[in-house]
């Protein structure tokens, strides 16, 4: 039977926190009255991150690995977890736990009233009560805001936080947005974003409590990068290279 609901873990050298992670998005889960699965997709991990995910799914029909040996980055990981769900609904949610699963209780409203896609945010101006356990710096806050301008003037506009790792789309817009979405690393958020709206998909926002993980893997050049993947991402919109 097809599931409701699909959550989509993408993992890199996530050994020491990804069990803990996967333990909470389980049981609550068990509590819930729809029907749901679970893909772990592993990214090429160079420690035992395989061996834990293994070991949890063992003897569990509704949760899955797929344990890809080559790093191919966070956009393809969750590219091919979003193609390998069968849910109804399809969510990706980082392995640290950061927007914790409970977060979809505020999202299936949303799905229940027709949207397509329901994102979370942690910022105010996108969803009132959005925030963060630990408030970053002001120095990365402005970084983050002049950042977040950019990516509004080039690729979507109105959305303050395009890079929250909680995001869910309905069977339809899944499948049309990830069988051409073409960036790999880290501004996939970006790109199903704006594919989204090129695609005229309905895109609702609920507000975040994220607490930080220290142990991100997302180094200044990720951010650096982002930048320029958002720019190919409006000359492949301009050029029509996702209509293909």
């Amino acid at each position: 039977m097809e599931p409701y609901l699909s959550v989509i873990i993408p993992a890199y050298n996530e050994e020491k926190r990804i069990g803990m992670t996967l333990s909470a998005v389980e049981k609550w889960l068990k509590g819930q009255a729809f029907s749901w699965e679970v893909i772990i997709a592993i990214d090429g991990a160079k420690d035992g991150t395989a061996n834990v995910a293994n070991a949890f799914a063992s003897g569990k029909e509704n949760i899955r690995v797929i344990d890809r040996k080559e790093n191919r980055g966070k956009g393809y990981t969750v590219r091919e977890g979003m193609m390998a769900a069968n849910g109804k609904v399809r969510l990706f949610t980082d392995a640290d736990n950061s927007t914790d699963i409970s977060h979809f209780s505020k999202m299936k409203p949303l799905f229940d009233s027709g949207k397509d896609i329901v994102i979370c945010s942690r910022d105010e101006k996108d969803a009132p009560g959005a925030r963060q356990a630990i408030p970053q710096s002001p120095i990365k806050r402005l970084m983050g805001n002049m950042g977040n301008l950019f990516i509004q003037i080039v690729a979507v506009y109105g959305i303050w936080d395009t890079q929250c790792g909680f995001k869910a789309f309905n069977e339809k817009s899944a499948k049309r947005i990830f069988t051409v979405s073409r960036i790999d690393r880290w501004g996939f958020d970006i790109e199903a974003l704006a594919l989204a709206r090129h695609f005229g998909f309905s895109i609702g926002i609920v507000d975040a409590y994220w607490v930080n993980d220290t142990a991100s893997h997302v180094k200044l050049s990720g951010y650096i990068g982002v930048l320029w993947e958002t720019v190919k991402i409006r000359f492949w919109l301009i050029t029509r290279q996702y209509d293909k």
